[in-house]
């Protein structure tokens, strides 16, 4: 019997996002996925260096929660629409520290083979995220600043 892919999409989210099991990041994704709109400019990211992506992530928000709001399969795809709530208490994005709760919607379609990741698509308001820690356009107490995933 083929695996669960919507219940693998919720483990994904619950498991690496709100326990930090960081085993899981290996457990679920192939070495060969390729997970879009992660990098800086929205740019591919081979899936073995999501890892990266998530501890500066994690660096900047210690306390994500992530809730899964809604998970839709397709064929061998989960369309996953998500709400992230944290505290940005760590400097890890490149932006100091502010103490702030942010609360940012997101979706993600994930491409399954065999019980892994092998392709994903990332979307978040990440300028409704700077605006709420003050470094986006518009941001009250506003000040350039962006959200970077370093190499």
């Amino acid at each position: 019997m083929p695996a669960d892919i919507k219940n693998l999409a919720r483990r994904w989210f619950e498991e690496v996002w709100n326990q930090a099991r960081d085993a899981t990041i290996d457990e679920l994704i192939a070495p060969d996925c390729v997970a879009h709109g992660l990098e800086d400019g929205g740019g591919d990211m081979p899936g073995p260096q999501f890892r990266r992506f998530y501890r500066q992530f994690v660096s900047g928000f210690p306390d994500v929660k992530i809730t899964v709001d809604q998970v839709i399969a397709e064929g061998d795809t989960t369309a996953v629409r998500i709400t992230g709530r944290a505290t940005h208490a760590g400097d890890g994005l490149g932006v100091k520290a502010t103490g702030r709760k942010v609360t940012v919607s997101g979706i993600c379609m994930m491409r399954w083979r065999d019980g892994k990741i092998i392709e994903a698509w990332n979307e978040f308001d990440a300028a409704g995220l700077l605006r709420q820690i003050g470094a986006g356009p518009g941001a009250a107490g506003g000040g350039a600043g962006a959200v970077k995933v370093k190499a």
